[in-house]
Parts: structure tokens; C-alpha cells; sequence
């Protein structure tokens, strides 16, 4: 027999947890690894033992909209009392769109419109399964209870159970003494229980009072009331507290962040923390996403540090850091940018910075304005300037800001020939008072390079010819070289600059260890001459510097950077390119590079007494990428003096992962001729499914001593894991100081700690590894 009900909305999700009798709903979908298919399986990580496969589509009803389907029920026997109530026995099934209910006996109330079920009850919906013993609902209201529930959230993977769980009102449920956890059945590891939850599905979020957070069955958190996302929209609330070792003796901090939901398109996040020796610290979030881009505002504030006191009696304890960064697309080719760091002293980044987005610098940028880009032309406007926060930072060695910067580069297409100008305009200022000679010099800078060349290409090789003038003006105010000081100072170079690039393409078939691949040589010969003025010790320096040789410099026709130098040069460049691509995909498995400048005068032209050589050949300078696996590179970048036979300068790095980032390695070691010398090991090395060492060593070998290390432990399961790690590292002072770092995770309730992030900074591809194991 089948009875069809009009008016019965039933949508239901929970968290709990009570036993009861017979299989909960977690275990009746719960699979072994073993018995999940293949394709289930192998998504899952090692360390889980099992997951929860649901029925496939057929067996459970597609899901619908439930305020205007029927309700269809039906049982092997029926006995009717007309007007008055339908009993059904055995098989018994209800169903309503996408969610259904089975047991041994269904009773439907007439009068009261009132339906009750019991025995074994099992219940289906989109995305969610629960059992019981007992079960009512409303017809004319669209309420629902279940009494000694369980259930189960597939796509969290979250399960529990609960006295009792009832419907009240659409889309909203309440859950009476329940617990939830994402932990396999059986396994307790952890569990959140509450005295009651209630989870609002129209909205997004839930509320729960008397809530405990259980590792093993024993209590470890206790909080009166909490509000939480059941979805991915964002809810006001607070996040979970974070704790750990501070810098400050042996002392620890505290913090307990909170979120604030304000609207769509803006929100923040408040954590106040108490750091043991310095005091109350509190960080500020703020996000803003408007029609043209986002914007980020961070804030941190101690009103007194006391350690800052003891070790600087002198100064003021109040600390604070600001960090502003803004992005924006205008469309039609024009984006705007800025970014602004300040801090209230040069120690408040190492002490206290925790959630700034501020890396440990000798300078904070502060930058800002708007660029244009289309297929031919850039242009960009912008203010730039800089906060020092290292204190062996000299008073001359402080960059300048720019006040503004203009920039523009076009070209053109004249058929055989190409045509293109960089221009640059830029005021700089410095606050040089206490500064003397041209040190203390402002100013605006005008330079303009206009470009003409004749591009030759074909599939076997090319030829550049170019010919560039290079022009610079000057319009300097306190000006002061030589004794002669001059408020208003006026100084113009013209070099003019002629290139020859050029090279040819090889390639031929061969094969190594029965793997078939494509072998280039590509032979290239660059020339440069630039008639540089040999003195240009009165221009000042305000953004150039000597730049550090390496295979690229090879193709440099300018051996400084910025516009203050421009150096003289007549010179040949020789190099060689051979790769290897592997025929069976693509990929290119190796490519060596050398190459060597040979000088035809001196160069005379300096910055600060350097950049002056007579030496007529530069040393080789070589690089080689090796990729025989898809998961292991290994580069290395030389500098070799033939006439030495010593090796001026090396970086090695061999990094290795396995496919699934379980296994990690990095080998590297760095070189420079009588300045450093340092090599470093790391890797996350897996002990079991579970269990992983995580470790790096970083030794000077010129002090022969350590200069960094970082070693613990990582233990995952299915529902949660944890990082422990210890770590040395270098102060701004060149003292070796030592720090705890942790971090914990509890599957579909995020975490807290910040170990993750900081091994990602010492382990290369750490950071992949954890978006592949637990996908953040």
C-alpha cells in the first residue's frame, strides 16, 4: 500500500554523538582501505585506514525540492482506520525527494498529522545518512525529532551521534548532548562535545553551549558558547587559540583570535595574545574587496613591552607595525598598485612580528601608483621610498626615495627594421643634512635611450645589429664635489652604444640508455661597445651599484646597475648551449651553458673606487640544470679563473621529491673566494605512514660553525596531525638563538601553530606536500 502526503519538508544535518544500538550511521558507510575502489583508494593519504562509500545514485533518491514534493510510504502490511490512521509494518519506507527513512513500523496520525517511526530507523539524504531508534515529524508543520541518533556528513567526512536531533524550522536542526569528530568510527582521537548545537543551514553557521574539545575521551578545552561555519561562508567568531614559545627568555604567549564577518566584501580578524616578559600584544586584519581590486591593512600594537624596557631603559616601550598593501585593475590595459611597511623600531619585526605580511629586511618599501601595458607600449608612474631598519646601516648607504619615478618604453615595427625608446624621469630625495661631498646631493634625473635595430631570424638561427644613445641630464641641488658646492648644478652624458647579438640552432638525434632524445647545440655571439666617459666620479650614485658577475652578465652590455654609471665597454662575449630533450614527452632532462667575455680595453669607468679592470678576458662562467627524473633537479652556477685555476664563485642544489611528497631532500653548498663558504641538508624523511622527521643543517665553514638548523617530528592520522619542531637560527647581532615551533590540525576544524610555515621557508616543496596531504 502507498500513501502520498503533500506537506512535509524534511532537510537534515547534525553533529553528536551517544551510542546506541546497532551499526551508527558512520559505520554502516564505512569502508577498509582494502575494500574501496580503486579509484576512492588511491585518493585517499597512506595514513588513512579506511573512508565512507555511499550507496551508489541509484539506491538513494535524488534529491529535490522538499517543500513541494509529496511523501510516498509504503510496507509489507497495512492496516487502515478511516479518518483516523494508517499503520504500516515491515519494510517499512518514507520518502520525500532527496530524503528518505526506513523501519520496522510507521504510524500516521490523521487527526494530528502527526507520522512516528521505530525500529532500526535509517535515513538518507543529500549528502548525509543518520540512524535511530525513534523518529516523528509534523506534516503540517515540517518538524522533525530522532531519538538516539547518529550521523554522518559525507563530505566533511564528519560523523557523531546524539540524544536526540530535531528539525524546527526549515533547513535549521538542534542536536541535544552530541558530539561530532572526523576521526574513523571507533577512533576517538578527538571529539567535540556540546550540551546542545544548533545548526542553521540557511545561514551557514551553527551555535553551540557548553562545549568541550576530548582528546582520548578526556576533556582538554572547555568554552561556554561558540558559533561556527557548517559551510564555506564566512561567521563572526572566535577561531581557535594559539599558543607556543616566544623569544623572551623562556617564556611563552597566548592568543585568541577573533573574526569578524562585517560584510561581503570586507572583514577582520582581532587576536589579542599575552607574551610572557613583554605583555599584552594584539594584531589587527583588516581585507577589503572592492570593484576594482582587494586591499589589505595589518596593524600590531604593544602598549608596553617590558623586556624592550629592560634591555632599552632609555626608550619608549610603546611598539607598534603597520603594513598596507592595495591592488587594482582599471581596465583598458591600467592597473594601480601600493604597498606600505612601517615600524615603530628596528627590533619589532624579529620581538613581536607574528601575522604581518613583513619579511626580516635591512629596509621596508613603501611603493605606489598606476601603469599601463598594451602589446607595444608601457608606461608606469609611482612614489617609492623606504623605512632603514638595520642599525649598521650607514647614513650614505641609505637608498634614496623616488619622488615620483616615470617610466615609458614603446616600440615600433619599420618593416626590416625595429625602433624602441626607454624613457625615464625621476626625482630623488634623501634627507642628507648631516652629509657631506656628493653624498649630499638631491636631485631629478632625466634618461632616455632610443633604440634602433635590425632583427634577422630564421629557423636556424638569428643576427641583431642595434645601435642605442644612451642620454642622461641632471639637475642637482646641493650639490658639493671637490669642495666646490653649488645649490643648482646642471650635468649631461651622451654614450653612444652599439650591440651585435647573435646565434645559430643545432640539433640532432640521439639516444641514451634506450631513451630517445633531441640534443641542440646552440653556439651565440654577442658584442658590445659603449663609448662611456671614463670619469663620472661627479655624477652621484643614487640607485646604481656594481653588478655581481654570473652567466647571465654575460649578455650585459652595462656592468652596473641603475642610471648613475654607465660603463665603457668593448667587449666580446663567446657561449654555448646544449640541451637535452627527452623525445618521449617533451621535457627537457638536461642543458649545459658556458661562456667567457673577452675585453678589448680596459674598463675605466668606477662607482665608489670599483668596477676598473685591465684584465682581458672574464672568468668562465658556466651553468648546468640536470633533470633525469620528473621529481629530481639538480643545478649548479660556476665562476672558474682559467688563469687561477681556482674557482672564484659556486652554488650547487640538488633537490629531490617523490611523486606523492612523501619523501623530501635538499643538498646545496655555496662558494665564494675569500668571503664564504656554506653548506646545507634538509628533508622530510617518512619513518612510517604516520610518522616523518623533518630536519635542515646550515654550516659555515669559513667559522666553522652552524648557522642554522631546524629537526622534529610530523604525525598525521586520517583526522588529525601535528609538527614539532626545534630550530636554531641566526640574529641580525650574528648570535645563534633557538626557538619551538608547533603545529596543530584537526581535520575539518582547522588548527593552530605556525610550524608549517616556517619549515616551508627552510624545505624545499614542504609546503606542496601539505596541499597534497591535507589540502591547505
Amino acid at each position: 500500500m502507498r500513501l502520498w502526503l503533500t506537506r512535509c519538508s524534511l532537510a537534515l544535518a547534525g553533529h553528536a554523538a551517544l551510542a546506541q544500538a546497532g551499526p551508527t550511521a558512520a559505520e554502516l558507510d564505512w569502508r577498509p582501505r582494502e575494500a574501496l575502489p580503486a579509484a576512492v583508494r588511491n585518493r585517499l593519504p597512506r595514513f588513512c585506514e579506511g573512508g565512507y562509500l555511499p550507496p551508489p545514485a541509484s539506491a538513494a533518491v535524488a534529491s529535490g525540492s522538499l517543500a513541494e514534493a509529496p511523501i510516498h510510504a509504503s510496507g509489507l502490511n497495512a492496516r487502515y482506520e478511516i479518518d483516523r490512521s494508517l499503520f504500516l509494518e515491515g519494510d517499512v519506507s518514507v520518502r520525500q525527494g532527496g530524503f528518505s527513512m526506513q523501519g520496522d513500523q510507521a504510524r500516521y496520525d490523521a487527526v494530528s498529522g502527526e507520522v512516528s517511526l521505530n525500529g532500526g530507523l535509517v535515513s538518507r539524504g543529500d549528502g548525509f545518512l543518520l540512524t535511530g531508534d525513534e523518529a516523528r515529524y509534523d506534516t503540517a508543520s515540517g518538524q522533525f525529532r530522532l531519538n538516539t541518533a547518529s550521523f554522518l556528513l559525507h563530505q566533511a567526512d564528519m560523523r557523531g551521534t546524539a540524544a536526540s536531533l530535531s528539525r524546527v524550522a526549515d533547513q535549521q536542526v538542534v542536536i541535544d548532548e552530541g558530539t561530532l569528530t572526523t576521526c574513523a568510527p571507533g577512533r576517538n582521537d578527538w571529539a567535540i562535545v556540546a550540551s546542545q548545537i544548533h545548526l542553521d543551514r540557511n545561514e551557514g553557521f551553527g551555535t553551540a553551549r557548553h562545549l568541550r574539545l576530548e582528546v582520548m575521551d578526556v576533556p582538554v578545552f572547555y568554552w561556554p558558547w561558540a558559533s561556527f561555519p557548517i559551510d564555506d561562508r564566512r561567521k563572526s567568531g572566535f577561531l581557535y587559540p594559539e599558543f607556543g614559545t616566544s623569544n623572551t627568555g623562556t617564556g611563552g604567549y597566548l592568543a585568541l583570535p577573533y573574526y569578524f564577518n562585517l560584510a561581503p566584501h570586507y572583514d577582520a580578524t582581532l587576536t589579542p595574545q599575552y607574551i610572557h616578559g613583554r605583555g599584552l600584544f594584539t594584531e589587527l586584519e583588516g581585507r577589503y574587496l572592492g570593484p576594482y581590486g582587494e586591499s589589505v591593512l595589518q596593524l600590531g600594537y604593544i602598549g608596553q613591552d617590558s623586556d624592550y624596557d629592560r634591555e632599552y631603559p632609555g626608550k619608549d616601550g610603546e611598539r607598534w607595525a603597520l603594513d598596507f598593501s592595495t591592488g587594482a585593475s582599471f581596465g583598458g590595459g591600467w592597473t594601480g598598485y601600493g604597498d606600505y611597511s612601517v615600524v615603530s623600531d628596528n627590533d619589532y619585526l624579529s620581538d613581536l612580528n607574528r601575522s604581518l605580511d613583513i619579511s626580516q629586511a635591512t629596509h621596508l618599501r613603501r611603493r605606489g601608483g598606476v601603469s599601463y601595458r598594451d602589446s607595444n607600449q608601457l608606461f608606469e608612474a609611482y612614489l617609492n621610498g623606504y623605512q632603514t631598519i638595520a642599525d649598521y646601516i650607514a647614513e650614505p648607504d641609505k637608498p634614496y626615495a623616488q619622488l615620483p619615478e616615470l617610466l615609458y618604453g614603446g616600440r615600433a615595427d619599420l618593416g626590416l627594421a625595429a625602433a624602441s625608446v626607454e624613457a625615464q624621469y625621476t626625482h630623488f630625495y634623501r634627507d642628507n643634512d648631516l652629509l657631506s661631498g656628493l653624498d649630499r646631493a638631491n636631485g631629478q634625473r632625466l634618461r632616455l635611450q632610443p633604440r634602433l635595430a635590425l632583427p634577422m631570424r630564421a629557423i636556424w638561427g638569428y643576427a641583431e645589429p642595434s645601435a642605442t644613445l644612451d642620454y642622461t641630464h641632471y639637475e642637482l641641488v646641493d650639490y658639493d664635489f671637490g669642495g666646490r658646492i653649488d645649490d643648482s648644478r646642471q650635468i649631461d652624458r651622451t654614450v653612444p652604444v652599439l650591440e651585435w647579438d647573435s646565434g645559430l640552432y643545432f640539433d640532432r638525434r640521439t639516444e641514451l640508455f634506450e631513451v630517445p632524445y633531441n640534443q641542440t647545440l646552440e653556439p651565440r655571439l654577442y658584442y658590445a661597445w659603449a663609448d662611456a666617459d671614463d670619469d663620472q666620479d661627479e655624477i652621484p650614485d643614487f640607485d646604481s651599484s656594481l653588478r655581481s658577475f654570473s652567466f647571465d652578465e654575460l649578455f650585459r652590455r652595462n656592468r652596473f646597475s641603475g642610471g648613475d654609471r654607465v660603463g665603457d665597454a668593448n667587449r666580446l662575449t663567446l657561449a654555448v648551449t646544449s640541451r637535452f630533450y627527452d623525445l618521449n614527452d617533451g621535457a627537457e632532462r638536461a642543458r649545459f651553458s658556458l661562456g667567457q667575455v673577452y675585453h678589448y680595453r680596459d674598463r675605466r669607468v668606477t662607482l665608489d673606487g670599483e668596477g676598473a679592470e685591465s684584465r682581458g678576458e672574464s672568468p668562465l662562467a658556466g651553468e648546468a640544470v640536470l633533470r633525469p627524473l620528473a621529481n629530481l633537479d639538480l643545478r649548479t652556477s660556476l665562476l672558474w679563473d682559467p688563469r687561477l685555476r681556482e674557482t672564484e664563485e659556486s652554488r650547487s642544489q640538488l633537490v629531490f621529491h617523490s611523486g606523492d611528497y612523501r619523501y623530501l631532500a635538499s643538498l646545496g653548498h655555496t662558494y665564494s673566494r675569500d668571503r664564504f663558504e656554506q653548506a646545507d641538508i634538509g628533508g622530510v624523511v617518512p619513518v612510517t605512514d604516520q610518522l616523518s622527521l623533518i630536519g635542515r643543517w646550515v654550516y659555515d665553514s669559513q667559522l666553522d660553525r652552524t648557522a642554522g638548523s631546524l629537526a622534529g617530528i610530523e604525525y598525521s592520522s586520517c583526522c588529525w596531525s601535528v609538527q614539532v619542531v626545534h630550530q636554531n637560527y641566526l640574529t641580525t647581532d650574528e648570535k645563534l638563538d633557538s626557538r619551538m615551533l608547533f603545529q596543530i590540525q584537526l581535520k575539518g576544524l582547522g588548527g593552530t601553530g605556525g610550524a608549517s610555515s616556517r619549515i616551508a621557508d627552510a624545505i624545499y616543496g614542504f609546503d606542496e606536500r601539505q596541499r597534497r596531504r591535507y589540502g591547505h
